[in-house]
C-alpha cells in the first residue's frame, strides 16, 4: 500500500458465451494493464471465464475443464506480476458443481470461495446448475485435471496443480497484516445478512462481490444503494464488478456495471452499456476504515474462528493515488450538500431554541464585528426567535468598535443588525480600554498580545454585564477552527453562555452564511452577507489607518491559511492520521495551490498550537455538535492540556528532511 491506500480495479471484460480461451485471453490483458497502472488487487465478474450465461453447458466436462485449465494459465502467465487478480470460474467438486471465485497471484492460487447464495427466481436458475457453499462440510479442494484432449492444451503441463489442495470456503480473509479482503458473489449481496458482514466482523477491510445481476428498470439504482450501505454497514470498501458485453441476451441484458465505495461514498463507477470493455480504478484508504473501527466500540472485537486466513504479503508500491482528495473535507459536496447545509444550521438553531427554553431565557445577547462568526450566530439567533415566535428585538446586537474596527466592518455590522430587525447598541471601547491600560502601566503605544487581548477581554465584559443587565444569554460566537488553533482570548472571546459556532470550522462558517445568502427573499439583506463574504478575516485588534479603509491585520498571513488548518485538523481528529500521511494527502488536495514548503510551513505551525492551547478547550461552554469532528471536552475529544507534541513534530522533521527544498 502507498501511505494506506491500497489500489484496486473493478474489471468488465468482453466475454464471448463458452469461450473459455477468448475470455480467458481478455483478462491477461485487463490484468496485465492494471499491473502497469500498480493496481494491487483486480476483480472480475461472476464465472468470467466461462461466461455467466451459458445456461446446461455448464453440465459439459469439456468446459468445466478448459476453465480450469485456463485458470492455470492465468496464474502462470501473472506470476511475475505483482497484482493479486480475482476471477470467477464453474468448478467442479464431489461430482457437484459450485459457482467460485479462484484468488491468486505471483504464479500461486490462494483459494477458491464458492457462492453461498445461489438466485433461482424470476429470470435466475442457479440451482440448476449449481451447489450452494452451504451444502458441503469441505474446506480444503483438491483441483484435479482430467486429461480432456480436446481443450488443446497440454494434461502434464498442469498436474503439479492437482496434487495439492486448496482452501475452499466462502470464510476465508486473504491479506497480511496491513489489509485484509474477503469475497462474496452477487446474490450474496442481496439477502438480509449478506456474509460480507461476518467477513468485516472477522477483520476483513475490503470486501469483493464478482457478480453478473441484469438489467431492469430502477435495478441499478437499488443495486447501488446495497452495495453502499453495506460498505458503511461494515466500514469498509466495497468493489463491485459485474458482467457486460459480451454476455447472451436471449433473455436479459447485463451492462457492465462497476462500483467502488469507501464507507458508503462512491469513489468510482463504470459506464453502464458500454461495448467496450472497462477497468474502473480507484484507492481505498485502509488507513482511513481501520480508524473509524477504533472508535466504533459497537463493530465489536476481531475472532472469529469459522475463518480461515490466508496470507499474502502486498509489496510496497510508490504509485500516484488516482482518487481524488477533498481540500476542504468539512464542507459537503455531495448531491445532497444543499441538505447537509440546512441540517448543520437546524441543529444551531435546535440547540439554542433548547436552551433558550430550558433556561427560560428570551434575551440573547450577541457581539456582532461585521466578520463570518457572529454573523453566522446572528443568523442562527434570528431564526431561533422566528421559530420560536419571540420578537427579534429580543436580539441585543452589540457592536464595540475598537482600535483596529475598519469601517467596512462596521458598516456591515450596523446595516445587518438594522436590517434583520434585531435591538442595536453601539459601544465604543477606545476609552475603557485606555484607562486600563493606565490602570495596569502599559504603554499603548506597545501593540503586543496585551494590547489585543484588553480589547477582546473588554468586549466580553460588556456583553456578560449586559447579559446580567437584561437577564439574557450571551451567545459565543466562536469557532472550531480558532479553537484548534488557540486563536482566541483566554477568557475572552473564548467564553460566553451558549456557543452556537464551536464546531463549526473556518471553511464551512463560510458556505453556510453563504448558502443562508441565497436562500433569503430580502434583497438589502443578501447584499451585506455577501459583502462580509468577501472580507478579509481579521480580528481588527491592531490600529487601522487613518481613515480606516484598510484592514490592516489578516489573520491568515498570522497563522496561517484556514483551509489548510481545516484539512489538518480534519484528518488529525476525524481519523488519527500522521503528519507524514496527512502531508501526503496535502500535496494531492491543494496540488497548484501551495507548493511542499509552505503546507510543511503552516502544519508545523497547527500542531504546535494545537497542543499548547489545548487548555483553552478543557473549560469551553456548551455548543452544539453538528459532524464528526468537535473540540468539546465534555464529548468528543478529551485530552491532556500538557501532552508532549515531541512525536508530531518529529515525523515533521523527518518530512522536511525528505524535502530538500527547505
Amino acid at each position: 500500500m502507498n501511505h494506506g491506500f491500497l489500489k484496486v480495479a473493478a474489471a468488465i471484460p468482453e466475454v464471448k458465451v463458452a469461450d473459455c480461451e477468448f475470455n480467458a485471453g481478455r483478462i491477461m490483458e485487463m490484468i496485465q494493464s492494471a499491473d502497469a497502472g500498480g493496481v494491487e488487487i483486480i476483480c472480475f465478474p461472476e464465472l468470467a471465464i466461462t461466461s455467466y450465461t451459458c445456461g446446461d453447458l455448464f453440465f459439459q466436462e469439456l468446459l468445466l475443464e478448459s476453465a480450469k485449465i485456463e485458470l492455470i494459465e492465468l496464474v502462470e502467465n501473472t506470476s511475475g506480476m505483482d497484482i493479486i487478480s480475482i476471477v470467477g470460474l464453474p468448478l467442479m467438486h464431489k461430482d457437484r458443481i459450485f459457482n467460485v471465485a479462484a484468488v491468486f497471484g505471483r504464479g500461486v492460487i490462494y483459494g477458491f470461495v464458492p457462492k453461498t447464495y445461489l438466485p433461482n427466481y424470476n429470470e435466475y436458475y442457479e440451482k440448476r446448475w449449481f451447489s450452494s457453499a452451504k451444502d458441503i462440510a469441505d474446506t480444503e479442494i483438491y483441483f484435479d485435471i482430467k486429461p480432456v484432449k480436446s481443450v488443446g492444451k497440454s494434461f502434464m503441463q498442469y498436474s503439479a496443480y492437482a496434487k495439492r489442495s486448496y482452501p475452499f470456503t466462502p470464510d476465508i480473509i486473504f491479506g497480511d497484516g496491513e489489509i485484509k479482503f474477503a469475497i462474496e458473489i452477487c446474490e450474496d449481496l442481496w439477502v438480509p445478512s449478506p456474509p460480507s458482514a461476518d467477513h468485516c466482523m472477522a477483520g476483513a477491510h475490503v470486501v469483493f462481490n464478482l457478480s453478473a445481476s441484469n438489467e431492469l428498470t430502477g435495478k441499478h439504482q437499488y443495486r447501488k444503494a446495497l452495495a453502499g450501505q453495506q460498505s458503511a454497514r461494515c466500514m469498509a470498501g466495497y468493489v463491485y464488478s459485474g458482467s457486460g458485453w459480451g454476455e447472451s441476451t436471449t433473455d436479459t441484458v447485463f451492462s457492465g456495471n462497476a462500483l467502488v465505495f469507501e464507507n458508503g461514498g462512491l469513489l468510482n463507477e463504470a459506464e453502464r452499456f458500454s461495448f467496450s470493455e472497462q477497468t474502473v480504478v480507484s484507492d481505498i484508504d485502509v488507513d482511513r476504515l481501520r480508524a473509524l473501527r477504533a472508535k466504533n466500540t459497537s463493530f465489536g472485537k476481531y475472532f472469529d474462528e469459522n475463518h480461515q486466513f490466508v496470507h499474502i504479503d502486498f509489496p510496497e508500491r510508490e504509485t500516484k493515488i488516482s482518487r481524488r482528495i477533498n481540500p476542504k473535507p468539512f464542507v459537503p459536496t455531495s448531491e445532497s450538500a444543499d441538505e447537509s447545509l440546512n441540517d448543520i444550521f437546524s441543529i444551531q438553531v435546535g440547540g439554542l431554541a433548547k436552551r433558550l427554553l430550558h433556561t427560560g431565557i428570551r434575551k440573547q445577547i450577541i457581539g456582532i464585528s461585521g466578520g463570518l462568526d457572529s454573523t453566522l450566530a446572528l443568523l442562527v439567533c434570528v431564526k431561533t426567535c422566528d421559530k420560536l415566535k419571540i420578537p427579534r428585538s429580543n436580539i441585543i446586537g452589540i457592536t464595540m468598535p475598537g482600535f483596529g474596527t475598519s469601517r467596512r466592518t462596521y458598516n456591515n455590522a450596523m446595516a445587518l443588525m438594522k436590517e434583520l430587525s434585531i435591538t442595536v447598541r453601539e459601544i465604543d471601547i477606545s476609552k475603557a480600554c485606555m484607562q486600563h491600560f493606565e490602570d495596569i502601566g502599559h504603554d499603548p503605544d506597545v501593540h503586543d498580545v496585551t494590547y489585543e487581548n484588553t480589547q477582546a477581554r473588554e468586549r466580553t465584559q460588556i456583553l456578560m454585564d449586559m447579559a446580567n443587565q437584561c437577564n439574557g444569554i450571551v451567545i459565543g460566537t466562536g469557532d472550531l477552527s480558532e479553537l484548534a488553533l488557540g486563536w482566541a482570548t483566554y477568557n475572552g472571546d473564548h467564553i460566553s453562555m451558549y456557543a452556537i459556532n464551536v464546531s463549526i470550522p473556518k471553511t464551512l462558517v463560510k458556505h453556510l452564511v453563504s448558502r443562508v445568502a441565497d436562500t433569503l427573499p430580502e434583497e438589502n439583506v443578501k447584499k451585506i452577507l455577501d459583502s462580509i463574504l468577501d472580507t478579509p478575516i481579521s480580528p481588527e485588534l491592531l490600529p487601522a489607518d487613518e481613515n480606516r479603509d484598510i484592514i490592516t491585520q489578516s489573520t491568515e498571513e498570522i497563522v496561517g491559511p484556514y483551509e489548510l488548518h481545516d484539512f489538518f485538523l480534519y484528518y488529525l481528529l476525524r481519523l488519527g492520521y500522521s503528519p507524514s500521511k496527512i502531508f501526503f494527502m496535502a500535496k494531492i488536495a491543494f496540488e497548484g495551490i501551495y507548493d511542499n514548503k509552505t503546507i510543511l510551513k503552516w502544519m508545523e505551525v497547527f500542531y504546535k498550537r494545537f497542543f499548547v492551547h489545548q487548555f483553552k478547550r478543557s473549560c469551553l461552554p456548551d455548543g452544539p455538535k453538528v459532524g464528526s469532528v468537535n473540540l468539546s471536552p465534555r464529548g468528543d475529544w478529551r485530552m491532556p492540556s500538557d501532552g508532549s507534541y515531541s512525536l508530531w513534530m518529529e515525523n515533521i522533521n523527518q518530512l522536511k528532511a525528505g524535502n530538500q527544498f527547505l
